[in-house]
């Protein structure tokens, strides 16, 4: 494949970055009074205003090349056709497909899969309607009234996310509960106060290998069983699973077992049964609405030409500041509370995807990949890290969303909400000359000394980066549309740096060195060599736990 570094569009795309290192926001906007108007884009249920960016029509033009130079448009066709675009694992990879329409046809290997899709979903759907209306009937004939999701990573961060952000729209006689960390203290947490008889587990492990997540099952089958014996386990236990024997053996009845495919990623896999939590707490038209958000942005991202669409233009302004001027970091900023779990699930989505310095031909890179993710409520961040964005020495690109329209939120919190939203933006891209910054202090009556020795602390050099992404309303089909947009954003990025957005080898070593000592640490000898370190390491825990 072609170096990047070799194209001239990327060449070309770096020269616009060093040139609008210094732009002046404040005077692009008073020259230009178009450009509020021409960087906007409404697709979707959601307005992106990009116009905040440290960018003009040549840089932008100098991105869409590069985006077509390095083969975007193509690699969407063999994303979206099925294509064993994942060559590593040697996988198609399509999350797509799974809120794909009944009538679709999505091929991997000739073989359409969306019928198998639709089936799994139709079991899920009777499965969540029998829980959800009473039906199903825990061992004492009692309905559920706690749902307890065991899953780590993807089968953790998607579920617990959606569900956060539609409590709203969750079921009003069902508590959900979430345990992903092997540390004990979660399990204990979640079950103190919860009754065995009408509690639900899902159990979500493909493999059902999982160390992490088999060991809190296995805590939680315990303290079932402890209360109601081992023949409660059936009524009480179900499986997002592709392993049969291993769920039988723990004593979950197969046919209360949802799988999903070796094409669905982890990070990628709320649509599939690893949702079951999603669709039993909000039900299925919810989730058929969260679905159809999804679809609107994948048919977005498939046929809206590149300068118009959403999900490309995040994906190349992040490019622009990664490899153009020397951002890190990315910060996601949502204002709305329920997306709090949201900056979290899209650390996973981007830095497991693009966390990479070997290209798709086994090259290293020359070049900075995928940034850190990192973010929580805005206004929280406000009273905590904002000081660094509007005064700090680090670049940071910022993601700022929220919603238009809350009806649960009063009018007064929700316009003090939006304001200080759209004041955040405006403050990092005007900031504060030293000619405002005197106006200010002689009109709070400073003068001489006093004046002179405070200038320096207020100035705020300003033309500092973001997004404003504005939902029609935070409902099923306005997140489906806002976690579809992010899930291509991450692809366009790796389709311009030459990797394998769909492996995750980074993560494998250290589950691997995880089980050696873990022996060590039941051992009263280390079993294998180790380096000065962790052996001291290992020798300390060892003699604290007999202490």
């Amino acid at each position: 494949m072609t170096a990047l570094t070799a194209l001239p569009a990327w060449q070309d795309t770096l020269k616009h970055a060093q040139r609008l290192q210094s732009i002046d926001l404040r005077a692009a906007f008073v020259s230009d009074p178009a450009r509020a108007q021409r960087f906007r884009l409404k697709a979707c249920g959601m307005l992106l205003d990009y116009s905040k960016n440290r960018i003009d029509d040549a840089a932008l033009a100098s991105l869409f090349d590069l985006a077509r130079a390095t083969g975007v448009e193509t690699r969407r066709a063999a994303l979206l056709g099925g294509e064993r675009i994942n060559t590593t694992e040697n996988r198609a990879v399509l999350h797509t497909a799974l809120r794909a329409p009944r009538d679709a046809d999505i091929r991997v290997d000739g073989q359409n899969v969306v019928p198998e899709v639709h089936a799994v979903l139709d079991r899920m759907n009777a499965f969540a309607e029998r829980v959800r209306s009473g039906e199903w009937l825990g061992h004492d004939g009692r309905a559920i009234t706690d749902i307890v999701n065991i899953g780590i990573g993807g089968s953790d961060l998607g579920p617990v996310m959606a569900c956060q952000a539609l409590k709203d729209y969750g079921t009003p006689h069902i508590d959900l509960h979430f345990v992903s960390t092997v540390d004990g203290w979660q399990l204990a947490d979640v079950l103190e106060g919860l009754d065995p008889a009408t509690t639900l587990f899902i159990v979500a492990s493909k493999t059902f290998t999982t160390q992490e997540t088999l060991t809190n099952a296995k805590a939680a089958r315990a303290w079932l069983v402890a209360a109601a014996g081992e023949a409660a386990v059936a009524k009480h236990f179900v499986a997002v699973s592709t392993n049969g024997p291993a769920v039988s053996a723990f004593g979950i009845d197969t046919a209360n077992m949802f799988g999903f495919w070796d094409w669905v990623g982890g990070r990628y896999s709320l649509w599939s049964a690893i949702g079951l939590p999603i669709l039993l707490y909000i039900g299925p038209d919810n989730f058929r609405a969260l679905q159809a958000g999804a679809r609107a942005m994948d048919e977005h991202f498939a046929n809206a030409p590149l300068e118009q669409n959403l999900p490309v233009i995040l994906a190349l302004l992040g490019i622009f500041y990664i490899n153009g001027m020397g951002a890190s970091t990315q910060l996601i900023s949502p204002y709305n509370q329920p997306l709090h779990r949201l900056p979290a699930y899209l650390q996973q989505l981007d830095m497991e995807s693009n966390g990479k310095s070997v290209r798709l031909d086994g090259e290293t890179v020359n070049y900075h990949t995928g940034p850190v993710i990192w973010g929580e409520p805005g206004i929280n961040g406000q009273h905590a890290y904002y000081q660094l964005l509007h005064q700090g020495t680090e670049l940071v690109p910022i993601d700022f969303i929220a919603a238009v329209a809350n009806p649960k939120s009063p009018r007064e919190h929700h316009l003090i909400m939006l304001a200080n939203f759209l004041a955040q933006t405006e403050a990092l891209m005007r900031g504060k000359n030293e000619t405002e910054v005197r106006a200010e202090l002689s009109a709070a009556g400073l003068s001489g000394d006093a004046l002179e020795k405070l200038v320096p602390h207020k100035i705020f050099d300003g033309n500092r980066p973001t997004n404003t992404l504005l939902l029609d309303q935070l409902d099923p089909a306005g997140l489906g549309s806002l976690i579809a947009l992010y899930e291509h954003k991450v692809f366009v990025q790796g389709v311009v740096w030459g990797i394998n957005s769909y492996d995750q080898w980074g993560v494998e070593l250290g589950k691997q060195l995880a089980k050696t000592i873990e022996a060590d640490l039941r051992s009263p000898h280390s079993l294998t060599a180790h380096d000065a370190s962790t052996q001291g390491l290992i020798d300390y825990v060892r003699k604290a736990l007999k202490a």
